[in-house]
C-alpha cells in the first residue's frame, strides 16, 4: 500500500474515537465510565484473540501486559476521570498535547529527533483544538488536569514503545492488538467493580452503543492505530489524534445542534493545517550506507581505493601470490634466497584477489543496520 493509504487508514482510528462522546451521551448508562471502558476493551480483545488464536510467548507476555496497561488499562480510567472533573473541551486539549509528549519520547527512546515541521505541527494542533472546544467558563480542576496529562502521557508512551518493539516475527496486527485489549480490559475490570459496583443492565440503546464502541471504536480502531504505528513515524501518527476532538465537535454541530462560531471554525482550520504539516516526510533515518546509492553515509568508514578494508588480508596475485616458503628439499639455494624476501599470505575463504574482499570486488559494501526499533 502507498503511504497515503497508510495515513488514511490510521486517521480512521481517531475519527472513530471521536464518536465516543456522542454515543456515550446518547446511548450508554450514565455514571458508569469504568464499566464502559471494560466492556469496550475486554470483549473486543477476546474476539480478536479467538479469531487469531495466537498467544504471546517469551518476553512478549511482559511487553503485551505493559502496552495493554499504557494504551488501555491506564488510559481509559484516567481519560474518564479527566472527562468527569473537567469540561469536555479542557480534557480534549490535554489529549491533543500528545504529539508534544511523543516528540520528547521519540528523542529519549528512539534516538530520533523530529524535524521542524513536526515540532511546529505538534504546537499548532493543540492550539487549534483549544480554539474549537474551549469555552470561557472552562474550569481547571487540579486532579482532573493531572489525570488528563497522565492519560495522555500513558498513551504517548504506549505509542512510542509499540513502534520501538514492533511485533514478534510471524505475528500480525490483529493478534498483537488482541493481547493489549485483553490485558487492558482485565486490568480495568476489578477497578470498575470496586468503584462502580455491579455492571449496568443494558437496554436496547445501550447494547447498540456498546456494540459500536466495542467492535468499531475499539477492535477496528485499535487495529488500524497500531498498524499505523508500525508503518509510519510515531510523530505523524500522534498528530492524527487531533481528529478525535475535531470529529466530536463536528458531530455535536451536526447531530446535537451545537454552535460553531468563527473562532471555532478558525480553530478547525489551524488544527487541520497542523495535521497536514505533521504528515510531511521527515528526515531519513541514519544508516551506515544510504539505500540504493552505493555511497556510505556521513560518518561511515570509507575504504580507500586499491587498499583492503580494515581487517582484510591482502592476497597477492600471480605466481608470487601462490608461492610459499616451504623449504622443500631440492629447491636451489638461489631460488630460496629470492623467495625469502617476499612472504606470501594465504587467501582467506571469502576474500577476492587484488587486495579486496569478495563484497568489495563485486561493488557491494557491507551495510550496518541502523540503530533503532524493529518495525
Amino acid at each position: 500500500m502507498t503511504r497515503r493509504t497508510d495515513v488514511a487508514l490510521t486517521a480512521l482510528a481517531p475519527a472513530t474515537w471521536g464518536t465516543t462522546y456522542l454515543v456515550t451521551a446518547e446511548l450508554l448508562p450514565a455514571d458508569r465510565p469504568l464499566w464502559a471502558g471494560a466492556i469496550r476493551a475486554l470483549p473486543a480483545g477476546l474476539l480478536l484473540l479467538a479469531l487469531t488464536r495466537r498467544r504471546p510467548h517469551g518476553i512478549w507476555w511482559a511487553r503485551a501486559a505493559l502496552l495493554g496497561t499504557l494504551n488501555i488499562g491506564a488510559f481509559f480510567p484516567l481519560l474518564f476521570v479527566a472527562a468527569y472533573r473537567l469540561p469536555g473541551g479542557t480534557a480534549a486539549v490535554l489529549g491533543a498535547a500528545q504529539p508534544l509528549l511523543v516528540a520528547v519520547l521519540t528523542v529519549a527512546l528512539l534516538r530520533d529527533r523530529p524535524g521542524r515541521p513536526a515540532l511546529l505541527a505538534a504546537v499548532a494542533a493543540p492550539a487549534g483544538v483549544a480554539l474549537v472546544v474551549l469555552r470561557p467558563d472552562a474550569g481547571l480542576d487540579p486532579l482532573g488536569v493531572a489525570a488528563g496529562l497522565a492519560g495522555t502521557a500513558a498513551m504517548a508512551t504506549g505509542l512510542v514503545l509499540t513502534r520501538r518493539w514492533g511485533r514478534p516475527p510471524g505475528v500480525g496486527t490483529l493478534a498483537a492488538t488482541s493481547w493489549q485489549l485483553v490485558a487492558g480490559g482485565v486490568l480495568i475490570l476489578p477497578v470498575a467493580a470496586a468503584v462502580e459496583g455491579a455492571p449496568p443492565a443494558p437496554d436496547g440503546p445501550a447494547l447498540l452503543g456498546y456494540a459500536w464502541l466495542g467492535l468499531v471504536g475499539t477492535a477496528l480502531a485499535y487495529v488500524l492505530w497500531f498498524r499505523g504505528a508500525g508503518r509510519l513515524p510515531v510523530s505523524q501518527v500522534s498528530m492524527l489524534g487531533a481528529l478525535s476532538p475535531l470529529t466530536a465537535a463536528a458531530l455535536g454541530w451536526l447531530v446535537l445542534g451545537q454552535a460553531l462560531g468563527p473562532i471555532q471554525l478558525a480553530g478547525f482550520a489551524v488544527a487541520v493545517a497542523a495535521m497536514v504539516l505533521g504528515q510531511l516526510p521527515g528526515r531519513p533515518a541514519p544508516a551506515a550506507v544510504r539505500a540504493g546509492s552505493g555511497q556510505p553515509a556521513p560518518g561511515a568508514v570509507r575504504p580507500r581505493s586499491g587498499r583492503p578494508a580494515p581487517g582484510a588480508v591482502r592476497a597477492r596475485s600471480g605466481l608470487l601470490g601462490r608461492a610459499r616458503i616451504s623449504g622443500r628439499a631440492g629447491q636451489p639455494a638461489r631460488s630460496r634466497r629470492q623467495s625469502a624476501g617476499s612472504v606470501s599470505i594465504a587467501t582467506p575463504s571469502g576474500s577476492a584477489p587484488g587486495g579486496s574482499s569478495a563484497a568489495a570486488a563485486s561493488g557491494r559494501v557491507n551495510r550496518c543496520a541502523a540503530a533503532g526499533p524493529a518495525a
